[in-house]
């Protein structure tokens, strides 16, 4: 049993619960919410008569919705409480998914994905903040890795369930397939508020592997200074390499199927295998890089995780062939969400468990940026191009970019592992 455990005689720590919860919260916050659109895009866009660039601006819509709540999230989840934001995040999302299955126009769709981007903001910055709260410094890594595998099962079940409704029911098979998706969400909006717990102490326990002397004064509300996150210098630093992040995956997420069904060749359920096999190669990635980066520091594994997502775009875009797709789809399935995770424990690792949620909110803002700007960019690029690939190429670019940033980060406590952080 863990020093500082002592207070639960079963052995068994409450935290794994809130990590187990909090998966859960990613997997209807960000898998469903955002990345059923990736499977529902083709469908959709027949069904509005959508062109590329249109397509990118709905995706952008959710993702401007997303980048509104992101700091805000983050700011009133230190403030009051992550469940309860994460709680009328999840149930702001599920509206949305169920309105955009009701959408007949553009502009209609756009309304409700940024609705939804805004439950998604509100509840998936708080949930990652809400580890640094229940997991010492020196776990942060793992927790959040695991947190983020949310996304993974996602993808795992959107590959195959998408197909069949969409064969299924026809036409309205992308509007059906939003409405399952809200009623999901809706379900964890309730399970959040049931079970979640804003920290320990709350039911009588210490962070997990907690000796009782970590992070002094972390906990003391009295002594936070809240403009030491805006002000940081290396918090912006942090900031502008999540904008690469943001900008280059979200291109290859938000096109994925429409690229492989459009100029690659694929059906929709062939596409979707290859869609659910990212989905099960990604499911440890966050988890395997959170702890690399707890071993060899956040430095030097936001560097290597850069340089794979530039490879992965790059041959989606040069190698238009199904050994090409699989192999990217390899590439960024065994990375897909590491950076998330890497994020999260940084900014614990930087601030303390108490300012975490504020400065997570804080940089998620510079990916909410990158993030809305790609769809859109992207599409608009793709319809003058007549292709994606330039737009695929240009995620790779940025994501090459992103390793350059991370190079010049110049923090030791980001250099080194979490666990000679904890001895320096």
């Amino acid at each position: 049993m863990e020093a500082g455990d002592s207070t639960n005689p079963s052995g068994f720590h409450y935290a794994w619960v809130v990590l187990a919860v909090g998966t859960l919260v990613v997997f209807g916050s960000l898998g469903l919410a955002r990345f059923g659109y990736t499977m529902l895009l083709p469908a959709m866009q027949s069904g509005l008569g959508l062109d590329n660039t249109q397509a990118g601006g709905l995706a952008t819509a959710n993702l401007v919705g997303y980048l509104a709540l992101s700091v805000a999230g983050g700011d009133l989840a230190a403030r009051y409480g992550p469940r309860a934001v994460i709680t009328v995040g999840l149930a702001l999302a599920a509206a949305g998914m169920l309105l955009t299955g009701l959408a007949d126009s553009f502009a209609a769709a756009a309304a409700w994905r940024a609705l939804t981007g805004i439950g998604s903001g509100a509840s998936n910055v708080p949930v990652m903040g809400l580890l640094a709260a229940w997991f010492v410094r020196r776990r942060r890594g793992l927790a959040a890795g695991v947190a983020v595998t949310g996304s993974s099962l996602a993808l795992i079940v959107l590959g195959p369930l998408v197909p069949q409704v969409l064969a299924a029911r026809g036409g309205d098979g992308w509007r059906i397939s939003w409405f399952l998706f809200a009623g999901a969400t809706a379900g964890l909006a309730a399970l959040a508020l049931a079970v979640l717990r804003n920290r320990p102490s709350a039911v009588g326990l210490r962070p997990l592997g907690s000796t009782g002397d970590d992070e002094p004064g972390s906990s003391s509300a009295g002594g936070l200074k809240w403009g030491s996150v805006y002000r940081s210098g290396l918090v912006w630093h942090v900031g502008l390499i999540y904008v690469a992040f943001g900008f280059s995956y979200i291109i290859y997420m938000t096109f994925f199927t429409k690229y492989l069904i459009a100029e690659g060749g694929y059906t929709q359920a062939s596409a979707g295998r290859l869609f659910m096999l990212m989905g099960w190669l990604s499911l440890l990635c966050g988890l395997i890089w959170g702890w690399v980066s707890d071993v060899i520091g956040r430095k030097g594994a936001l560097i290597i995780v850069y340089l794979i997502h530039a490879v992965a775009f790059g041959l989606f875009a040069l190698w238009p062939a199904p050994a090409g797709f699989t192999i990217s789809a390899i590439l960024f399935g065994l990375s897909a969400w590491s950076i998330p995770a890497v994020m999260a424990a940084t900014c614990g690792d930087l601030l303390g468990a108490r300012l975490a949620p504020a400065g997570l909110g804080f940089i998620t803002l510079f990916f909410g940026v990158g993030q809305a700007a790609g769809p859109s960019a992207a599409g608009a690029l793709a319809d003058a191009a007549g292709s994606l690939s330039p737009a695929l190429l240009l995620a790779a670019g940025v994501a090459l970019l992103g390793a350059v940033g991370a190079l010049l980060l110049r923090s030791p406590a980001l250099a080194r592992g979490g666990a000679q952080a904890s001895r320096g």
